[in-house]
Order: C-alpha cells, then structure tokens, then sequence
C-alpha cells in the first residue's frame, strides 16, 4: 500500500492500521522524515512491513520515482491512498492570488490523478496487474464550500469526488475499484495549517455529534473500502463527518 502524505493526521492513522492489517506499506512525506520514520518504526514494532519515501507528489518525475521505489523494496502495489492535501491561510476568495490556488490545486488534484494513474498501470489486469483498489481523501468542504475560509481547499476536494467517479468507471473491468472518504471536522493539525488551531473546538457544536472526529476513525473507513469486505462498492463518496 501505498499512502501519500503518510507521515501525519489520517495518513498516519491508516498506515499503522494498514501495518497491523499485514499490508507492507510506503509511507510516503514531503518535508517531515522525522515523523514519518516514527511511524514506520511504529509498523516495524508491530511486526509489519514499511518504508518511508518523500516524494512531492505535485511533481510528476517525483511521483513516478515514488512508484519505482515501492516496486523495488515492496512489491507489487495492491493499494494506494491518495490522502495527501494542503490548504493555506483562511481567506476570503477575493483575496487569493493565482499562485496559491495554483499550489492547492497542483498538490490536491494534479497529485492525486498523478498518483493513481501510477497505481493503475500497476495495478490493472488489462496491463497484467492483480487488481486493486484506491481510495481517495476527500473533504466535507466539496459539498460545504467553505466559504470565507478555504474555498480553493473545497473546490480542489470537489474535483476529487468527480475524479472518484470517473475513475471508478474507467477501470471497473480491469479489477480496480475506486471511492473516496469525505471526512469532516477532523482533529488534525491542518487546522493549524489554515491559521486556526482550535477550529475543531469552534464548530464542534454545529456537527450532529456534537465532537470532532478522529484520524482513527476516517482510517477505519478508508480500510473498509480497501478491504474485500467493501467488494460491490466502487464509484462511491463515504461520509465520515458525524453527520454534519
């Protein structure tokens, strides 16, 4: 399996459950090596199997010697978790520039078609793979809009859910199922990535269930539509946001 953004918040969270699943993973990071070899040293502990890889996934030669890696240390690819995502500073759309919603944008779109059209050349039985399945991270906010704080975030996550489809029709036949998680307010630090680290505490009472959500528990989902437990779904959008 391989799972971008890996080293932290729900790519973390998956890696290890995935690590404990007997799934030997790649735990792919940008900048934080740190953090991402704890958590293969965490897998490791455990008795499982895992790499760590940094990789840009927004640039293309970088994402295909990610996928090269993995073919020399792993294996074959049997998974792939496009979770990696960025947002910027809250703000309103009138005062964002080209160049962020460039960067929100090459990371949350180009990479994950990137990324999965990898995994798909791998994995497709029409190239002669075993088949497979991928699960992209999407958001709440592609349905939210997220007005007046990431409506770049949101838009880039919209895209995702139309990629899952269309993808999932695409290689339906060639043993590779495609959906997405869509997770809510979820207790992570990319809030603090935004300029507001305690916005889980702000809008914990406008969500049915009345809490934010745990890394832990958008991971169980993603497992779930990764296992063969989930064997009929593919196209699908699953939400993870308690009820919001």
């Amino acid at each position: 399996m391989i799972i971008t953004g890996g080293s932290r918040g729900i790519g973390a969270a998956t890696a290890l459950i995935a690590g404990r699943n007997g799934y030997a993973v790649c735990v792919n990071y940008l900048k934080n090596k740190v953090a991402a070899k704890q958590i293969v040293d965490e897998i490791s502990a455990d008795g499982g199997r895992a790499i760590a890889v940094g990789a840009d996934i927004s640039k293309e030669e970088e994402v295909m010697e990610l996928f090269r890696t993995v073919d020399e240390s792993l294996g074959k690819i049997s998974a792939l978790v496009n979770n990696a995502g960025i947002l910027e500073k809250q703000m309103r759309i009138e005062d964002m520039d080209a160049a962020r919603l460039n960067r929100v944008f090459l990371t949350n779109i180009t990479g994950s078609f990137l990324c999965a059209r990898e995994a798909v050349k791998r994995m497709s039985t029409k190239n002669g793979g075993n088949g497979g399945a991928i699960v992209n991270v999407s958001s709440a906010a592609a349905r939210l809009g997220s007005p007046g704080e990431y409506a770049d975030y949101a838009a880039s996550k919209g895209a995702i859910d139309t990629f899952t489809r269309g993808l999932a029709k695409e290689v339906a036949e060639e043993g590779i199922r495609v959906n997405a998680v869509r997770p809510g307010v979820i207790d992570t630090d990319i809030h603090a990535s935004g300029g507001e680290p305690g916005r889980v505490d702000r809008l914990k009472d406008s969500i049915p269930l009345k809490r934010g959500g745990s890394p832990e528990e958008v991971a169980r989902a993603i497992m779930w539509l990764l296992s063969s437990e989930s064997s009929y779904t593919t196209g699908s959008l699953l939400e993870v946001s308690g009820g919001r």
